[in-house]
């Protein structure tokens, strides 16, 4: 099944891959792009000499026509004021698709009030949280797929998962978190409970990226949910002036500790601006 999402540049998790080559199958060679000559020249000189002098000029090329090649001879520039004052990780080119594997998490309303609180403690201390535009657990870095390998990257993920079962995870804990060039800060909450069958997925995940030459998980993974980040390495601060009171905001709820709940019964890939998705048994 495939779900049309609107394209987003918040689709880079915290530990955005920059040096993903780009993909070769080891079962076969993909990469069947068919080399053009120029095209021949099919008029003579002695055609070209015999023309009259008076003879009638082309017709201007329409605009309309001159607008849709127009795309093809710009080069595409990632502006950091549309997202909130974030940069991609790695450079687009035309052809590239930013991939990457979660498990959703569809957030209760008791967790949406929670998290209010907690970015006004953190704005009180001067960090500039955002909400995170959607909640997730990451099961994959961001990588880059050139749009022809993105069938057979699915098919290789969905064949993988054919016998995975459903399973459940919780977070509790509050940990702060930087993608690799430090120009991001996160607030996230780890998973304590369901960290085996999240390895095993990693397993299966990892095993894809390979067979197209992508960079795997993380090898000691902090398995989490992004709460809010925010522009800039807060990482220090956060940890040193109001984590401590945030957590205490997430143990002192007023049901009791609050903790995410998590049920994993699919996984989905992101890829540009399509969501397949993976239904486990």
């Amino acid at each position: 099944m495939i779900v049309n999402y609107s394209s987003s540049s918040d689709e880079e998790t915290e530990n955005a891959s920059k040096d993903d080559s780009s993909p070769v199958r080891k079962r076969g060679k993909l990469d069947t792009q068919t080399s053009t000559s120029e095209p021949l020249d099919h008029g003579s000189v002695k055609r070209k000499a015999g023309k009259s002098a008076h003879s009638t000029s082309h017709l201007p090329l329409p605009e309309s026509v001159k607008e849709m090649f127009r795309e093809l001879d710009e080069q595409w520039t990632d502006k950091s004021e549309d997202h909130g004052g974030r940069l991609r990780s790695f450079q687009h080119e035309r052809g590239n698709w930013a991939t990457y594997l979660f498990c959703p998490y569809d957030p209760e309303e008791a967790f949406l009030d929670l998290l209010s609180e907690m970015m006004a403690v953190a704005a009180a201390h001067g960090i500039p949280l955002a909400l995170s535009e959607e909640f997730h657990l990451s099961l994959s870095k961001t990588v880059v797929l050139r749009h022809h390998w993105i069938q057979p990257f699915i098919q290789s993920i969905r064949t993988g998962l054919t016998q995975f079962h459903k399973f459940f995870c919780l977070a509790d804990k509050l940990r702060v978190y930087s993608n690799a060039e430090k120009s991001r800060t996160f607030l996230g909450m780890e998973i304590s409970t369901g960290q085996t069958p999240l390895l095993e997925l990693i397993k299966i995940v990892d095993e894809t990226m390979k067979e197209f030459n992508l960079s795997t998980f993380y090898k000691d993974p902090s398995f989490h949910i992004s709460l809010a980040w925010c522009v800039g390495d807060y990482t220090e601060k956060l940890n040193e002036t109001c984590l401590s009171e945030l957590q205490s905001l997430v143990d002192a709820h007023e049901d009791g500790p609050f903790y995410i709940k998590l049920n994993c019964t699919e996984l989905r890939c992101k890829s540009g601006n399509k969501v397949f998705l993976f239904p486990l048994q």
